[in-house]
């Protein structure tokens, strides 16, 4: 019995199959026979498209533009590569209502001029292979709205659907590319830039761009790059006719511009002609239309950019930026270095010693620390100090975004550097750094800068690197803010106590009378905290102001150097000699070992206004400095307030 299933079953199985086959291979014959065009349609390599009422239009596969589509007629011009690849999709799935042979029509009477075909409407070449196919269009059907198709061997009539005509029918305006530039933005390796009166050349350097012509100098990479993205943006508005590209209006015999694009073993020029529309109103930015065209091509179109400036914003528009490249398309920092790269750096001005940061090996993760160098006179050792990290950085970043406010001369002659002050510079400032020397750029090297002045040009600076021939004019910002002196980098914070060291008394003095105005001192074998601060009987004020005087005298801080060194009696500020008001006796036990009492002792002048309170030690050498706004608060609250604060105002008595 199970026999018998099993043999059942099979033979089922292959009527199945048999069936399953022989129906697939109907309809792939049904679906094929339905297809007016073959294998000829899969790699076709240019068309042609004749029209009664239209112009031929006719586009090829260019090798010589990278295996792009153009258009040869009416106009060489890159294809719309979406609109050639719906036409053909179309030619490629083109599929018949119905077909009917061509010599059964004599049997009834007929002919190809009955559906249109003797003398079609529209006639389309293509070529597969380097063999031509013409596609002949003929009439309406009468019903249904098809179309009559004459297949390319002529032996058969095709009705197809209407949409054929409608794809082959696409004019020249659909069938072209609205681009000007056919080299991908990032395909550009150089772009050259040509007036009447100059011409200039920039050329991809790696991550960077170099001005190569008509001066060697860094291009700005961002201006660069949004300048070379907007011009392979642009866009044809539209084309002229022969008849209307008279170059007396154009202005392309002789044009104003010429942009060269350079890719990949291919270039591109575009001209650049007159103005066919306004240009923009007097210091605005603003789209305008011009006449181009590109160098090789005949054709003559209107393309849009932006034109014009703002001077006040020092903003160009596409136009003036290519047409003054040298200039808006230049690197406009003076130095160019990087900030690990820089080892040492040392300023000097006229009559003034030399002074010298040097920067320091640290621990792996860690922030290099800086040093000031103090040379003594001939013959003795230099004397190094901390520096402050912050501001050697600081005084690098300006050094690295140190702008031209404008390009002065690219070969200045002696008489030249001598106007601008650099036979004796304001400012030298010389950077010693790792790389960039040697051929390869991985050598030590040196830069140095030159900041120049005119008497008879205050509020303007002139600018400088040793062996190159640019000078710029820069705001004076640097001169200014940054004083050749080695106080002005030296390091903020003289003194942080370490945790084994121990606070055990404050007292303030004052001087005048040699009285103590106020002290605080730690319990018994104790020492000075903010909580043992908080529990003392001192009023509140006083628990507040011993607390921050504590912090700040535990970490001991700077606002600004005044002097390297330390008198008795007085300070010095901007040529006056205020006396020592107060002196802040701090006592400390150092542990570690044998306990060790030692006293602290900072003089401090009165407030000299808001935030300006001088201090001075004869420790760490002996300095003289303002204190930070906190120390001057604090001591605010110890010596003013006790004596003249007038207490709260008088309760009014209520009126009757």
């Amino acid at each position: 019995m199970r026999s018998k299933v099993t043999v059942v079953l099979l033979f089922l199985n292959v009527v199945l199959f048999y069936y399953i086959f022989n129906y697939e291979g109907r309809v792939q014959i049904h679906e094929t026979t339905k297809r007016v065009l073959g294998a000829e349609t899969a790699n076709i390599e240019k068309f042609s498209r004749v029209s009664r009422n239209a112009p031929t239009v006719s586009a090829e596969k260019s090798e010589k533009n990278g295996g792009n589509w153009w258009l040869t007629q009416p106009f060489e011009w890159p294809a719309n590569r979406n609109a050639v690849d719906h036409v053909l999709h179309e030619l490629q799935f083109l599929e018949h209502e119905t077909s009917f042979a061509v010599a059964d029509l004599a049997k009834n009477g007929q002919s190809l001029a009955d559906f249109g075909l003797a003398d079609p409407a529209m006639t389309f070449t293509f070529t597969s292979a380097g063999k031509n196919y013409v596609l002949r269009v003929g009439n309406s059907t009468e019903i249904s709205n098809r179309l009559y198709v004459l297949s390319p061997d002529g032996t058969r009539i095709h009705v197809v659907g209407r949409g054929l005509a409608d794809t082959l029918g696409l004019g020249a305006d659909r069938l072209r590319s609205d681009a000007v530039f056919t080299i991908p933005v990032f395909e550009v390796r150089s772009l050259a830039l040509q007036t009447a009166a100059a011409k200039t050349r920039l050329r991809r350097d790696g991550p960077r761009w170099e001005i190569e012509a008509p001066i060697r100098a860094r291009a700005d990479k961002k201006e660069t790059e949004t300048s070379i993205t907007e011009v392979t943006a642009l866009q044809v508005r539209r084309f002229l006719e022969a008849r209307d590209a008279d170059s007396a209006k154009t202005g392309l015999a002789n044009p104003q511009l010429r942009v060269t694009l350079d890719g990949n073993a291919r270039r591109e020029t575009l001209l650049i002609g007159n103005l066919a529309s306004a240009a923009p109103a007097a210091d605005t930015i603003g789209p305008v239309e011009v006449y181009a065209k590109l160098e090789d091509k005949p054709v003559v179109f209107v393309t849009v950019l932006n034109a014009g400036q703002k001077p006040s914003e020092d903003r160009f528009g596409l136009l003036d930026r290519l047409r003054l490249a040298q200039d808006k398309l230049r690197d406009r920092h003076v130095l160019d270095f990087d900030y690990a790269s820089v080892t040492a750096l040392a300023v000097a001005a006229p009559d003034r010693p030399e002074l010298t940061l040097q920067r320091l090996d640290a621990a792996p993760g860690t922030a290099e620390p800086w040093q000031v160098v103090l040379r003594g006179a001939a013959g003795q050792i230099p004397q190094t100090l901390p520096a402050d990290t912050e501001r050697v950085q600081d005084f690098l970043q300006r050094l690295k975004f140190l702008t031209a406010a404008k390009f002065l001369s690219d070969a200045p002659s002696a008489a030249d550097l001598e106007s601008y002050g650099f036979n004796r510079p304001e400012r030298e400032v010389t950077l010693n750094l790792r790389t960039g020397g040697g051929p390869k750029g991985d050598e030590p090297s040196t830069t140095t800068l030159q900041i120049g002045t005119k008497p008879a040009a205050p509020g303007v600076a002139y600018a400088r690197v040793a062996n190159a021939p640019f000078v710029y004019e820069i705001p004076p910002d640097l001169l200014e803010d940054v004083p050749v002196n080695a106080l002005y980098f030296r390091q903020r914070v003289l003194r942080e106590l370490p945790e084994g060291t121990h606070v055990t008394a404050l007292t303030l003095t004052d001087l005048a009378n040699n009285s103590v105005i106020v002290t605080l001192n730690a319990a018994a074998g104790a020492e000075l905290t903010p909580q043992s601060i908080a529990a003392s009987d001192a009023p509140e004020a006083k628990r507040a102001a011993f607390t921050t005087l504590l912090a700040e005298v535990r970490k001991l801080r700077a606002k600004r150097f005044v002097a390297d060194t330390f008198d008795l009696t007085r300070a010095t500020l901007n040529g006056t000699n205020p006396p020592w008001r107060y002196r802040l006796d701090v006592a400390l036990v150092l542990t570690g070992g044998a306990a060790q009492s030692v006293t602290s002792k900072l003089f401090l002048t009165e407030r000299l206004g808001g935030t300006t309170q001088l201090g001075g030690t004869e420790e760490f050498g002996g300095v003289t400095y303002e204190l930070p706004q906190e120390l001057i608060d604090a001591l605010f609250a110890l010596t003013y307030a006790p004596q003249h604060d007038p207490g709260p105002p008088p309760t009014e008595k209520p009126k009757d």
